[in-house]
């Protein structure tokens, strides 16, 4: 498993990274391998607004559909639309297959650190 330092994570398995004032979303390598190889992906529009806890899409898997949570609370300013045709990228690289970029951000959810978040995701694997 891979947990890149640089990133803060949420306990949904989303990865947080901030680019500016805008935070870039995926999912974490722990969330990709349980859910197995993913075939598509539920994505909102530009300009929706999101808020921290709250779902804003899915991701579905041969194994299940999951909700993704957004980590934070803002307004949608860019999707990864490579995932519309290539939703396998987030099973190749979660870290680089990004799934949103909020901006105008209000409000976020409890995140954690790599290490934390590891600690975490090995107590959910027991």
């Amino acid at each position: 498993m891979n947990f890149p330092a640089e990133l803060k994570y949420s306990k949904s398995h989303e990865w947080v990274s901030m680019d500016g004032d805008v935070a870039v979303i995926g999912i974490s390598d722990f969330a990709q391998d349980a859910l197995g190889d993913v075939v598509f992906i539920n994505l909102p529009e530009v300009g929706d607004d999101v808020a921290a806890g709250d779902p804003f899409g899915d991701i579905e898997s041969v194994k299940a559909v999951s909700d993704l949570i957004s980590p934070v609370s803002g307004t949608v300013c860019a999707v990864n639309e490579d995932l519309l045709d290539a939703p396998e990228l987030v099973n190749q690289d979660p870290y680089e297959a990004w799934i949103i970029k909020v901006e105008n951000i209000s409000d976020e959810e409890e995140m954690l650190d790599a290490a934390a978040y590891e600690a975490f995701c090995a107590e959910e694997a027991e």
